[in-house]
């Protein structure tokens, strides 16, 4: 009896304890914490353009676009470190044999990545980026399972990576562009699949890396220390930051938080659910980073055309392949 009492003090303790929390196992839930976190990474592109105007960043000054680069990571690392540190009730701090990941993950996903995807934005269109970077998507899974050695290839995933890099090849102009020579250009779309490559190479570290520490105590430090050598280098060839007006100022912190709160919110996601049921949510961030791109930075003419429906089309179904391995009604372990 006593047991049985006992037990049903628990239940009500357990119960009075999330009374108030939020159900993040609950699909309407995931979903609109996950449309979110793609409108976060899908403002990325427009956010990155808009701040190339206010800080008055020409195209050719790369010393000024890597120093901002790097003070939007300082903010997104410290940023990072904050909320999860909230979440978690204590300070997060890396355990000293994290520190080689740290600086592994920092010169990948950050330095790497970000030097590119900079120089990308400032030489081609954001909604040619945001389709264009969904190819890290597909990247990744061939790194996975031909790199790292992470996952198997299966036909279904193979299918998947083969509709997404099509509606890539279509934003650059079909094969005949291609072939041309003149659908690509180093600084431009050839920056941005250079991007990708990082950002396929960093997924699977972190993968690998996550098995012995937090992500979010990797990805808050390497932010951090990343964005200190992007601004650090920048600063050395000469770039510079002038905060002409308070619109400035705005910019950069929402650029840092892009990073700090759609990973952290991700990452809730991702302890609360089957990691298929929300990786497949991501086909959202391609669809958001070019209607953002449309609205603010006004690409509608190239957003809405046939090419970019059809290229967008593709890219999202492709995402939406490669991860269909769960149902969607799932539920957490």
């Amino acid at each position: 009896m006593k047991h049985v009492k006992k037990k049903m003090n628990d239940s009500n303790v357990k119960t009075d304890n999330n009374r108030f929390n939020i159900r993040w196992d609950w699909f309407p839930v995931t979903l609109a914490a996950a449309v979110f976190c793609c409108v976060l990474w899908g403002s990325a592109s427009p956010a990155i353009k808009i701040a190339y105007e206010l800080f008055r960043i020409d195209a050719q000054d790369t010393a000024s676009r890597i120093t901002l680069a790097g003070a939007r990571f300082i903010i997104s690392g410290c940023m990072t470190i904050v909320f999860g540190s909230l979440l978690s009730r204590r300070f997060l701090r890396p355990k000293k044999s994290s520190a080689h990941k740290i600086i592994i993950l920092a010169l990948v996903q950050t330095v790497g990545q970000y030097f590119f995807f900079f120089m990308a934005l400032a030489n081609t269109s954001g909604v040619r980026g945001s389709i264009i970077n969904a190819a890290g998507n597909f990247i990744a899974i061939l790194f996975a399972a031909y790199v790292f050695r992470l996952e198997k290839m299966t036909l279904r995933k193979i299918a998947g990576c083969v509709v997404g890099f099509s509606g890539i090849v279509i934003v650059l102009g079909g094969v005949q562009g291609l072939m041309s020579g003149g659908a690509i250009t180093p600084a431009g779309e050839g920056a941005m699949l250079a991007a990708t490559l990082f950002y396929g190479a960093s997924g699977c570290l972190i993968k690998i890396f996550s098995r012995d520490e937090d992500p979010v105590v990797l990805s808050g430090y390497q932010f951090l220390l990343g964005g200190l050598i992007l601004l650090a280098v920048g600063l050395l060839m000469g770039g510079r930051l002038v905060f002409y007006s308070p619109s400035c100022a705005a910019n950069l912190l929402y650029m840092g938080f892009i990073s700090a709160g759609a990973y952290t919110l991700w990452g809730i996601l991702l302890k609360h659910n089957p990691v298929s049921r929300v990786s497949i949510l991501g086909f959202i961030n391609p669809v958001m980073g070019v209607l953002l791109s449309a609205l603010f930075l006004n690409e509608g003419g190239e957003a809405f055309s046939w090419k970019g429906i059809a290229a967008l089309l593709l890219v999202s179904a492709g995402i939406i392949i490669v991860n269909a391995g769960s149902p969607l009604s799932s539920s957490s372990s």
